[in-house]
């Protein structure tokens, strides 16, 4: 027998014939990155954990509801979680024909922000106000679609056969192509998001094989333009005192240095395994501004000791491996090169937001990956999850 009665011979039973074709050989069930899958998810209901601790008594901002930032987080992650089916569905191949649809969507969005609809939230005007408290920053979807766009310029001729590595033109097309938003994201001004994107840029391009001259000449570039940059006194003067305060961290800890200050103290008293969940007294004093979002990894520090962060930083750790090893293994260098740009992406900004509550980096306002609350932020790195299982689950099964 052949077809769907020979689970039925081979002795399952009506019942069990769909599953046994779920996890059949071929199956996209079998294809999927679980690793990723489940500790992405880990990550996400850790965090409504801890956004729920950080804002159950902060009247000010949960308008009396102690539940309204975990129902809200929750809902988050489940549309992104749905929109990362979507993106498996249908497929990182599909989407790369949409680039420049979704290029187009983006860039306009952002646009969008510098016009009277956008809302100025902690010194960056880079939000879309949509109204019943919900709100949209373009700026975490242009990360996608900068990996997509360079990705398809750069591995175009490549995957055809034409070309070993990109050559110097295609490079300065990609380059052209992420320096439009990112402009516009500067005008904002949103510093940490370019900082994302300027890792996502040099991630992409040592992924795509591209001369390293190019690599060593952004950087090179990049350092001057960020000397200019402060000697020109284009940053905004909260922007000034944040940096400021990294490099003294004693300077004015009332005012620009109270953020950081408090931070490290509710890190510093969780100790080995914490306080407990909602016992922490810098979370329930709410000493911590922005405790739900920028500052979400302090409440793991305070209430869950090195313990419960030092489980954070390990799912964290499980994504970047699973991608890395879902880079590696494609055998194509568009999958290549997108699934090394959402590494670098991931990566930088987990360090960035974990090391701005140590001290060890200034805060830029980066919210930590499926942890901190923010609609936006959860529906791109679900969607970049989407990515990488599409990568993986349209690989040769021998690959």
């Amino acid at each position: 027998m052949t077809g769907a009665n020979s689970f039925q011979v081979s002795g399952y039973g009506p019942e069990r014939a769909g599953w046994a074709r779920l996890f059949a050989r071929d199956s996209l069930a079998r294809r999927l990155d679980w690793p990723i899958l489940l500790a992405a998810l880990a990550l996400s209901l850790i965090g409504s954990l801890l956004v729920f601790s950080a804002t159950r008594n902060r009247t000010e901002i949960n308008q009396g509801d102690p539940y309204y930032f975990l129902i809200r987080h929750i809902m988050n992650t489940g549309i992104g979680f749905a929109l990362m089916i979507g993106t498996v569905w249908l497929g990182h191949r599909t989407l790369r024909t949409a680039v420049p649809i979704l290029y187009g969507a983006s860039v306009f969005l952002i646009l969008m922000v510098l016009t009277p609809l956008g809302s100025t939230v902690n010194g960056a005007h880079s939000w879309i106000v949509l109204g019943g408290g919900f709100s949209l920053q373009p700026s975490e979807f242009v990360k996608i679609t900068i990996i997509l766009g360079m990705a398809m310029l750069l591995a175009a001729r490549v995957d055809a056969g034409d070309r070993q590595y990109p050559d110097h033109r295609t490079v300065v097309q990609a380059l052209g192509l992420a320096a439009v938003p990112m402009l516009i994201v500067m005008l904002m001004p949103d510093l940490g998001s370019v900082m994302v994107m300027v890792i996502i840029v040099l991630g992409v391009l040592l992924a795509s094989g591209a001369s390293n001259r190019w690599v060593f000449g952004l950087l090179g570039t990049g350092t001057l333009g960020a000397i200019a940059v402060w000697q020109l006194g284009i940053l905004d003067d909260y922007q000034i005192a944040r940096f400021a305060a990294f490099a003294n961290p004693s300077l004015d800890p009332a005012g620009v240095g109270y953020n950081t200050n408090q931070a490290r103290i509710a890190i510093g008293s969780g100790g080995l395994t914490g306080s407990g969940l909602f016992e922490g007294s810098q979370t329930t004093g709410q000493f911590v501004p922005e405790q739900q979002t920028d500052f979400v990894f302090t409440v793991a520090g305070e209430e869950l000791g090195f313990v419960g962060g030092g489980l954070i930083i390990v799912l964290l750790g499980v994504v970047l491996w699973r991608a890395c090893r879902i880079a590696r293994e494609t055998t194509e260098l568009y999958g290549t090169i997108v699934a090394a740009g959402i590494v670098a992406w991931f990566a930088f900004q987990s360090f960035e937001n974990i090391g701005m509550t140590l001290g060890i980096m200034p805060v830029t306002g980066l919210p930590l990956p499926f942890v901190s609350y923010g609609g936006s932020s959860m529906f791109s790195v679900w969607v970049a999850v989407g990515l990488l299982q599409s990568i993986r689950a349209q690989r040769p099964m021998s690959a």
